[in-house]
This record gives C-alpha cells, sequence and structure tokens, in this order.
C-alpha cells in the first residue's frame, strides 16, 4: 500500500523560505510524475507543482512561478518542494501524491504552513 508522508512545514513570516519533503513508500517513484498540492483554510485542494519521472519536465500553477520549485530524489523515494519568497495566500496545507489521478494513492496527512504578515 503506498504511503506519502509530508514534512517540512511551519510558521514563517512573509517572505521567508521552506522546504517541504514528502517521502513516498510502498510504490517506486521513478515510474511517476509527481506532484505537490495544497489546501488554504476552507478551501479545495488545489494543484501547486509537478515533476516527471526523470525531472526533465516541471509545470507550475500561475501563483507560485518563479518563487517554488520542485526537485525529487528517485533513488531516496522523495520528491521537495522549495518554497520562497512566501506570502500568507500561500497558508496551506500541503500534500504530495501522483500527478495524474487515476495513479493518486491515499492522501497522506500533509503539512502545515503557515505564513505571517
Amino acid at each position: 500500500q503506498v504511503q506519502l508522508v509530508e514534512s517540512g512545514g511551519g510558521l514563517v513570516q512573509a517572505g521567508g523560505s521552506l522546504k517541504l519533503s514528502c517521502v513516498v513508500s510502498g510504490r517506486t517513484v521513478s515510474w511517476y510524475a509527481m506532484a505537490w498540492f495544497r489546501q488554504p483554510p476552507g478551501k479545495e485542494r488545489e494543484f501547486v507543482a509537478a515533476i516527471s519521472p526523470r525531472s526533465d519536465t516541471t509545470r507550475y500553477a500561475d501563483f507560485v512561478k518563479g518563487r517554488f520549485t520542485i526537485s525529487r530524489v528517485n533513488a531516496k523515494n522523495t520528491v521537495s518542494l522549495q518554497m520562497n519568497s512566501l506570502k500568507p495566500e500561500d497558508t496551506a496545507v500541503y500534500y504530495c501524491n501522483a500527478d495524474l489521478q487515476n495513479l493518486r494513492g491515499n492522501w497522506g496527512q500533509g503539512t502545515q504552513v503557515t505564513v505571517s504578515s
């Protein structure tokens, strides 16, 4: 069974940085495009960024372009999200999962990111 464990969240001031990590077990992530999603308070989960299996292609939501960078280390079955120039509107619970909906496992617990103004 696939397990996704996100970490690295916290409280940070606007303009600060955080790096999130996602460790995947029960699946070899090198076969899959992986992505980060987030769920702001009171809102639905939304796409943030995705990365192809060999890291040759990345895709970002417009609201994070130029500020966030997704990366992966297949040998460690991990996916990361470097977040710079954080804004209060980036406050959310962040999750990782497969990019393609029909390949997604159960969602992990996520990691809370809170950006203060």
